[in-house]
């Protein structure tokens, strides 16, 4: 019998046997993919965007719980994380807004991480995807995998969310029914949101042109590029509304965040009435995007045809233009799943569940859920880190 099984092997359920391993215990690590950290290598473009130095348990994370992931995320800060990678001589650089990405390739990350688990004397089998967890009378527990089945005396339920399916297992949600666990009810998190049915045949033509942009829904704003593709948007401001945004509500997006549209509009047209108002927006918007609005949000006409309140009432639509989503894209390109088990079922020191003593819950699989940008790979460092200290 192990001492601690691990099932997972991604960002948290790695670091977390690493922790354990160096600490004396016995860990096996079960994973369902032919290879570990499948996410790492495919985040951040290939490059994994692997944590971000502005992390704040307060301000960056969402959970039916907010003050959950304080305790962990104050006793395990990126700069721990980054002293990791500076021990394993990873260039890295900043891209923008405090995210770290590798300067060469996610590879770096898995690699120092399955180092660290050779030198932790971490056991690790891959293809093995866990079907189920049960506990044994005579104390422990029995992983069924597969191709077999393997006991240990503590288990780590480190197996993510649902997002990116080809990658992802709903273990953790499978458990949690078999041990009356309480789930806040999962859906697709950082996800492209999609077209109208309305909206569809305008606007899907503009597939590939981005636009410096501030997004709204719900009370929260994200100034940051959107991206027009055919079947929606997308780009980080979008991505980042998404979580907040629910089915039927409207997201109001500013294409012009840097002016006040209607005086600006106000003022072009005292300066010049005979000047077209498409060939005014073209000079601050993309020429396609101006041309897809023309006969929705305005006409082809010269800006003197309007009323001073029209100009007013067409510059309010251009800083609040009312994007009405069909939907989202769901799990098949969600970076994150937004839910999980329920924080309340779960000891934010050790995170050990309560009901079930001996097995402890972790990363993705929990009810809390980061802003893009490097945020969920420092929680699941963090809930790993603080987690392995408790085993």
């Amino acid at each position: 019998m192990h001492d601690v099984i691990v099932t997972g092997g991604g960002a948290s359920g790695l670091l977390c046997a690493i922790e354990a391993g160096r600490r004396g215990m016995d860990v096996l690590v079960l994973e369902r993919g032919s290879k570990v950290g499948l996410k790492i290598l495919v985040s951040g473009g290939g490059r994994c965007n692997f944590t971000n130095v502005w992390a704040d348990p307060r301000k960056q994370y969402l959970s039916q719980n907010p003050h959950f992931c304080i305790s962990a995320m104050r006793r395990y800060e990126p700069s721990h994380f980054i002293d990791l990678v500076n021990g394993h001589n990873i260039a890295y650089h900043e891209k923008k807004l405090g995210q770290l990405f590798c300067d060469n390739s996610a590879k770096e990350i898995v690699a120092m991480l399955l180092d660290h688990c050779r030198d932790a004397g971490v056991t690790i089998r891959v293809n093995q995807e866990v079907t189920g967890i049960e506990a044994l009378d005579e104390g422990g527990f029995r992983a069924t995998c597969t191709n077999g089945s393997f006991t240990g005396s503590k288990v780590v339920v480190a197996s993510g969310g649902l997002s990116l399916p080809k990658i992802a297992t709903d273990l953790a949600f499978r458990f949690a029914d078999g041990f009356d666990i309480n789930v806040v009810p999962p859906r697709p998190a950082l996800v492209p949101l999609t077209w109208n049915s309305g909206d569809k045949p305008r606007y899907e033509k503009l597939s590939g042109i981005s636009v410096d942009a501030s997004v709204s829904c719900n009370g929260m704003s994200f100034r940051e590029n959107i991206l027009f593709t055919h079947r929606g948007l997308s780009g980080p401001a979008i991505l980042q509304i998404s979580s907040y945004w629910r089915e039927g509500d409207v997201v109001s997006v500013d294409l012009l965040p840097e002016l006040d549209a209607a005086n600006w509009l106000t003022e072009a047209r005292e300066a010049n009435p005979q000047a077209k108002i498409v060939t005014t927006l073209k000079s601050r918007l993309p020429n396609r995007v101006v041309d897809a609005m023309t006969g929705d949000l305005f006409e082809d006409t010269k800006l003197g045809t309007y009323s001073p309140q029209s100009i007013v009432d067409l510059g309010n639509r251009l800083n609040a233009w009312e994007f009405k989503a069909g939907g989202s894209e769901g799990y098949r390109t969600a970076e994150v799943t937004l839910g999980g088990i329920d924080t309340d079922e779960v000891s934010s020191k050790t995170f050990e569940l309560k009901k079930v003593p001996g097995v402890y819950v972790i990363g993705e699989a929990l009810d809390v859920t980061g802003w893009l940008g490097g945020y969920n790979f420092q929680w699941a460092w963090a809930s790993a880190w603080c987690c392995a200290q408790h085993l």
